[in-house]
């Protein structure tokens, strides 16, 4: 092959795989609903249970159900035609995969679990299959065509159903309000996990270097407190040791376009009063997000009583890895 041709050969396989993935549209109906609602009210697990491709599929989508708040594991279903059937509970739902609908490892075990009540639900190409005749509820995953230029390898069909499952782990996360702190309680070996466990307390500077100025000192003695702390601001405390305000990098270019005598005007005249906050306990990356929307660069962090305990950058979260 040419060059050309390997490239050629790659687009027309993310062209047909993008198609397949805006057809499922179609299938997001009452029975995708109805597989939602299965799963959300679920008092065991969801096993996931897939043969070949469909169950390389299947372990990712189990892994996605269970570190978003459904719980979830995958089940082999040759293993479990000897044995590991014993996984699955009257409280479980079972997610059953299959392309056809027709994969005998998976037949197999449908009569003992429709004997034991346990709630089944197919995702296949054909709601008519023998998987889809006992299902309780049918998701189908349908594609006009595979990506392999054969049509025989599951490509098209195993990329939809990946997406189906994402949908479904999705809604199910919108569905119990999974939050940030949930998502990193499942990750916290991860970098990403550090990531959204960290709390400002983890981060944040302290005591000396803080830079903190008296209301009376003037705005060139504040601006000496900036460079040596070199956060881009200096906190102004009074006589309580509470809060008052913030002066920044932005404030002193305001001051000098007034043309203010920054050697005998205060601080405290020239400050931003009412300034933003965060509590030592706050996560640094909801931090991150109030900070990017209040379009901030810089804030200090203060105790019950308003009082300044630490003080954080945008530099000090992306040298802590959040940004």
């Amino acid at each position: 092959m040419s060059q050309q041709e390997y490239i050629q050969s790659a687009l027309r396989v993310l062209e047909i795989e993008g198609q397949a993935i805006k057809q499922l549209s179609q299938y997001i109906d009452d029975s995708f609903i109805a597989a939602c609602e299965l799963m959300k009210n679920c008092k065991g697990k969801v096993v996931v249970c897939g043969m070949g491709k469909s169950g390389h599929i299947g372990h990712k989508i189990s892994a996605t159900l269970a570190s978003t708040g459904t719980p979830a594991f995958f089940m082999h279903p040759g293993e479990a035609n000897h044995g590991d059937l014993g996984m699955l509970t009257e409280q479980d739902v079972l997610l059953a995969i299959s392309n056809s609908g027709e994969t005998s490892e998976l037949l197999a075990l449908l009569p003992v679990v429709k004997r034991r009540g346990i709630a089944i639900i197919a995702m296949s190409n054909n709601p008519s299959s023998s998987l889809g005749k006992h299902a309780d509820v049918n998701l189908c995953i349908k594609v006009e065509k595979e990506a392999c230029s054969l049509g025989l390898a599951p490509t098209a069909s195993t990329t939809a159903t990946l997406v189906m499952g994402d949908a479904l782990a999705v809604a199910l996360l919108d569905a119990r309000g999974f939050t940030p702190d949930d998502f990193a309680l499942s990750h916290p070996g991860g970098a990403l996990g550090r990531k959204l466990l960290l709390k400002l307390d983890d981060i944040m500077c302290q005591g000396e270097l803080m830079p903190l100025v008296g209301t009376t000192q003037t705005i060139s003695q504040a601006l000496l407190e900036i460079s040596r702390k070199g956060l881009g601001m200096a906190g102004i405390v009074g006589d309580d040791g509470s809060l008052l305000g913030i002066f920044t990098d932005g404030d002193l270019r305001r001051v000098l376009d007034a043309r203010v005598d920054i050697h005998t005007v205060s601080i405290e005249s020239v400050m931003t009063a009412n300034c933003v906050t965060a509590s030592q306990e706050t996560l640094a990356a909801e931090v991150l997000n109030v900070m990017q929307k209040r379009k901030i660069s810089s804030l200090f962090i203060v105790d019950d009583n308003h009082q300044p305990v630490g003080a954080i950058n945008m530099q000090t979260l992306l040298s802590a890895g959040v940004i």
